[in-house]
Parts: structure tokens; sequence; C-alpha cells
């Protein structure tokens, strides 16, 4: 099942990233967005919504606390977000240059 992950930004002024529930018009799951200065510009961080309270992943925000949707959640936000909230890792890639037809690298299974 796929997620529609959204990006929003609160009446309090903090950018959340979650799992958009179109029944409950919440966001599940939330995540608070923070920009973190670095030497290479402007990374940002993702932690759960209750963080340092909470260290897990839940609960929902209603879409009536919500001032704004970003037009586009980053692939590869979503994809960070999926990980920190479901403990697994999203492969990004394909399998880049492996050639399938060829025999695997420990040799060809032959038949009896």
């Amino acid at each position: 099942m796929g997620y529609d992950i959204r990006m929003a930004r609160l009446v309090s002024g903090e950018s959340i990233i979650g799992k958009y529930n179109a029944e409950k018009q919440q966001i599940d799951d939330p995540a608070v967005l923070q920009t973190v200065q670095a030497q290479q510009g402007v990374q940002v961080m993702m932690l759960p919504f209750g963080y340092p309270f909470d260290n897990q992943y839940g609960g929902s925000i209603s879409e009536r606390h919500i001032v704004y949707y970003y037009q586009k959640c980053p692939e590869e936000m979503q994809t960070k977000y999926l990980e920190a909230t479901s403990s697994l890792t999203l492969s990004s890639g394909g399998l880049g240059n492996v050639d399938l037809t060829k025999a695997p690298v420990g040799g060809l299974i032959r038949g009896k």
C-alpha cells in the first residue's frame, strides 16, 4: 500500500511531514522538520513530532492546524521519512549495472 506523504506548515510555524489520512482529514505519524546550519549550507533534520519527550513516531495532527501544504514533497524526503517510521531501509536504485543474463559469480548450477 502506498502512502500519501505530505509536507505541511502548521499554525505554530513548524514544518512537518507525515502520512495524509483523507478520511479523517489529518496527518498521521507526523515528524517535525528542522533546518540545521552546516558548512555546506543547510541540512534538514527529521524528528518525531513529540521529541524529546516522545521518541516514537505516532499520533496525528488535524488538518485544522495546517495553514499550508507544500506543493511537492521531495522523493528523497519521503524515502527518509518511510525509513524512519517503519525501521526499514528502502532501496533508492535498481541493481546498477548487473546483467542478469550472465552466470552468477559463484558459477552455473548444472542440471542432473
